[in-house]
């Protein structure tokens, strides 16, 4: 099996748009056992974990943008990583101004 990898000129069809509860943030460490910690757009930081149906099909690392979940527990410190954008859905997102925010946390 060849995997492709994607390519940022490919258009973009459809990208998920945080719903509800919802929020992008950016992974920024890696922590083990299926567990990363990432900052959040709304200004949190969480620890985040890949849930199990989704443990063997989402593959992330360092710097990638994903779409996250807070729990309705504890939802201010932890949450579940639901999906992962990819090279051309983020310059999308960030030409439709939905990553903004993005720019003031890469300062610090």
């Amino acid at each position: 099996m060849v995997f492709k990898r994607p390519d940022p000129d490919e258009p973009v069809t459809r990208v998920r748009l945080p719903r509800g509860r919802e929020t992008f943030g950016v992974l920024e460490q890696r922590v083990g056992g299926s567990r990363a910690k990432v900052r959040c757009l709304d200004g949190k930081n969480r620890i985040c974990r890949i849930p199990g149906r989704l443990k063997r099909r989402l593959w992330v690392r360092e710097g990638d943008i994903v779409l996250i979940e807070p729990w309705e527990l504890s939802g201010e410190t932890r949450g579940d990583i639901i999906f992962k954008y990819r090279g051309n859905q983020v310059a999308f997102l960030k030409a439709r101004g939905h990553l903004k925010q993005l720019d003031e946390f890469e300062e610090f």
